[in-house]
Order: C-alpha cells, then structure tokens, then sequence
C-alpha cells in the first residue's frame, strides 16, 4: 500500500478509528503502563516526539502521567490529527501539543527531542532499507541518549509459531469486537501490505539505524516492544 492509499484509509477511519478498536485497549493500557518505567528518567521538561500519532492516545497518557512534558504529533492523517488535537483540548493538554501532518521526513523542527514513540508505524514499510531510513529520521530527531519506545507486529511467518499465533491474534480481535470488515482488512493487509518479520530482525534493523540494541519489553501476541537509546554518534543519512 502507497503512501497515499494509507494516508486516505486512515483518514477515512478518523471518526470510528477509536471505537473499532476499543476492545483492544487492555493491550494498548499495558504496553503504557511499561512505557512508564521506559520514559520515567527523561527530564521532567522533556520533548516527546510521537511518531504516526493517530488519534492522540499515547500523548493522552504521556501527558497525564508526565505534566511538564512537550509533545510533537506526527501524522500523514489530517483527519486522525483533527481528533488528536480535540483529544488534547478536551484533556487541557492542547498547549503542550504540536502537530504537523505529514511524513517524519517532511518534519523541518530541527529541535532534539528526548524520547521518541512509534506505535505499530514502521511496519507499513515494505522495503528494510526504507525502513532503517525512516528510524534514522527518528534518531537523528534524538539527543544522544534519547530514548525510543517502538512497537510493531513481529513474527516469523515461515514458522508454525505464525500461524498459530495468527490464529489466536484475530480469535482475541473477534472477542473484543473489532467489526468483521476490519478482521478481514487486517487478515488481507498481514499478507500484503504489512512486513511481518522476526522479532530480532526489527530489532536489527532499529540498531542499524543510530540505536543501541534495541530491548524487547512488551509481547502481547503478534505485537512486539523495544526500546533503545539513541548512539552518542550516528552516521547521516
């Protein structure tokens, strides 16, 4: 899927992204509560930079858990980040909040943000190449030493682990009543449109890009976490 067809099929879902997926939220709710204890030694004036933010959810958390924090919102989703920033004005957080809709490359801030989130995003890229580009974006976004918190659907899907998890994976989307239209887009995009890898290749590919070796804090089924801080030198892009 190009960028263009994801951007339209998120903007699309802005309005009902939220509800569809509520049921889900027990695993969101949990790999928050560990992002917790990753971020909890940031400075307590810190710059958050979340990537592919959506809907605002994990700014939400962040800025209720962490008051004196600043948060940049990155989405290519006019429409998803229309609902973040009503997210941020209903919560009261809106001035701690910037958003720039588009890709992390088009981003011009050249300010060094202390932490990074990026949820369920680079699993969209395809090409590992294009992939490492885009987590170097983030890096070189870091001071050295920020840390990133990154969590994508992992698995090797030439193994029997895959399809077994798999199977448990839309049985626990079916049981939290995501629509079955969703079921099926999400069964179809797995085979074609999302790169499924091992978990130690993301890990790799993350480390290639200007990271430490990222460590894996989260698994709930198919979905994975790492975090890592950044290198106090990185090569440029």
């Amino acid at each position: 899927m190009d960028n263009q067809a994801l951007k339209a099929l998120f903007d699309q879902q802005s309005a009902v992204y939220d509800k569809q997926w509520s049921g889900m939220a027990p695993i969101r709710d949990a790999l928050y509560l560990l992002l917790d204890s990753v971020f909890t030694g940031l400075p307590e004036n810190a710059r958050i930079l979340c990537v592919g933010v959506g809907t605002g959810v994990e700014i939400a958390h962040l800025a209720q858990r962490f008051p004196d924090w600043q948060f940049t919102g990155v989405d290519p989703s006019g429409a998803m980040l229309d609902v973040c920033r009503q997210r941020a004005a209903e919560g009261g957080f809106l001035g701690r909040c910037r958003f720039h809709e588009g890709y992390l490359d088009t981003l011009t801030d050249e300010s060094a943000y202390d932490g990074a989130t990026c949820f369920l995003v680079s699993q969209f890229l395809l090409d590992p190449q294009v992939r490492i580009d885009f987590f170097h974006e983030i890096a070189r976004r870091l001071v050295p030493g920020g840390i990133l918190a990154n969590a994508d659907l992992a698995s090797d899907t030439a193994s029997p682990a895959y399809e077994a998890l798999l199977r448990h994976w839309m049985t626990l989307m079916a049981s939290a009543q995501v629509p079955p239209q969703m079921l099926e887009r999400a069964r179809a995009a797995y085979a074609s449109d999302v790169a499924i890898l091992p978990a130690p290749q993301v890990a790799g590919l993350i480390e290639s890009a200007g990271f430490e070796a990222p460590v894996q804090f989260f698994q709930a089924g198919l979905m994975h976490g790492w975090f890592c801080p950044r290198k106090a030198e990185i090569a440029r892009s």
